[in-house]
């Protein structure tokens, strides 16, 4: 299952890191004549840094989400007797 995770990680974060650094970069700096280098060293330190990210703090998200959609126990009174 590990595996897996990193899997999910490293190819997410491929996408994401792309997407964002590519559309940021192009906001504000444009497509002039180093928009290549300049976005994939870009890139290379987004995705650096959101790996771990994605791997630490994925967990506790989930967490968090589970607990937001938890089923809700009902109070004692409203329970059917058996």
């Amino acid at each position: 299952m590990m595996k897996q995770k990193v899997a999910f990680a490293m190819i997410m974060g491929v996408i994401t890191t792309g997407i964002i650094s590519f559309t940021l970069i192009t906001i504000n700096l444009g497509l002039g004549e180093r928009f290549l280098t300049i976005w994939l060293r870009a890139w290379a330190t987004a995705y650096l840094v959101a790996i771990p990210a994605i791997l630490i703090i994925a967990p506790q998200v989930q967490k968090l989400v589970n607990r937001l959609f938890a089923p809700k126990e009902e109070p004692e009174a409203n329970r059917p007797h058996s």
